[in-house]
């Protein structure tokens, strides 16, 4: 289920001329911010390589074509916010947007990161107002993007120990990110968002095994391992590794506690993972038979 969470206090200007650029509009965050602007009757510019005007965050000629007649803009980095470059990037685009005109950006961080704080850093440092949401562990990962398949071959393999983690419901993400471009009292906050309680891997695993009716387990290995194993599967290696070694720095019992960022930002407790487990068993994504794997 989506949860209605879209405040009364909206931006005095009329939507039509308020253009929202939402840049990774395609991805597993973007496309719901996109999604829930949309429903709001926002005019909204999907910033991606596809997209026209393109946007390309490895182009920076493709920056201020799409920032043409931008307001507000949300901002996701791929492939992650501690990749070599990711801070001196965002500051450029922060500038490039504060003097084509842009007058709020939210920003999508991470927790535990130091990179991604400098980055933060950046869009404060910027002269426009600005928002940042800041995230660990997406639930998601586990039905949309690299765990999709383990969870699909029952074995879920991290170099993640027994660390506890909030699992993050991207639902909840694209909630405070819509109200934070359309709603007034968000600009200057950080939110730092987690689920409502802590979780290993191997309790994650747990809930997904009963959402699916399949055993699925969790193996707890190293980041080398992790990134070999990456790099046979197709991953580049120049992507592999050093996601191996973010996993092995930020799965460190760093994110082990609990925030209030949904609760400040829109009012509501977050999402539950055992509550999203059993949503996505439910539009079949887990399916074995129906993929051809049995």
């Amino acid at each position: 289920m989506l949860w209605p969470v879209y405040g009364a206090s909206v931006l005095m200007m009329p939507m039509e001329k308020h253009l929202i650029l939402v840049i990774g509009g395609t991805g597993k965050t973007g496309r719901r911010v996109a999604d829930r602007l949309h429903r709001l009757g926002c005019a909204v510019r999907i910033g991606s390589r596809r997209a026209g005007p393109p946007f390309d965050w490895d182009d920076r000629s493709t920056w201020r074509p799409a920032l043409d007649g931008v307001a507000s803009a949300y901002v996701s980095y791929y492939p992650d916010l501690t990749f070599p470059g990711a801070v001196d990037t965002i500051g450029e685009f922060a500038r490039t947007a504060a003097a084509g005109g842009v007058r709020h950006l939210v920003l999508l961080s991470g927790r535990g990161e130091e990179e991604a704080r400098r980055a933060e850093d950046a869009v404060r440092s910027a002269g426009v107002d600005w928002t940042v949401i800041r995230a660990s562990w997406f639930a998601q990962n586990f039905s949309e993007h690299f765990l999709l398949q383990p969870v699909l071959e029952g074995v879920i393999a991290l170099p993640a120990g027994n660390v506890a983690e909030p699992f993050v419901d991207v639902d909840d993400i694209a909630d405070i990110a819509a109200a934070a471009l359309t709603e007034d009292g968000h600009a200057g906050q950080v939110y730092e968002v987690t689920g409502p309680r802590l979780l290993t891997f191997a309790d994650a695993a747990s809930e997904l095994t009963r959402a699916t009716g399949r055993r699925v387990s969790y193996i707890a290995v190293t980041p080398a391992e992790y990134a070999a194993a990456a790099v046979e599967q197709g991953v580049p290696a120049e992507k592999a590794g050093p996601l191996a070694e973010l996993f092995g720095r930020v799965l460190d019992g760093r994110n082990a506690r609990l925030e209030d960022g949904v609760q400040r930002a829109l009012g509501r407790p977050a999402r539950d993972f055992a509550e999203y487990a059993v949503a996505a068993a439910a539009t079949g994504v887990w399916d074995t038979d129906s993929r051809g794997d049995r």
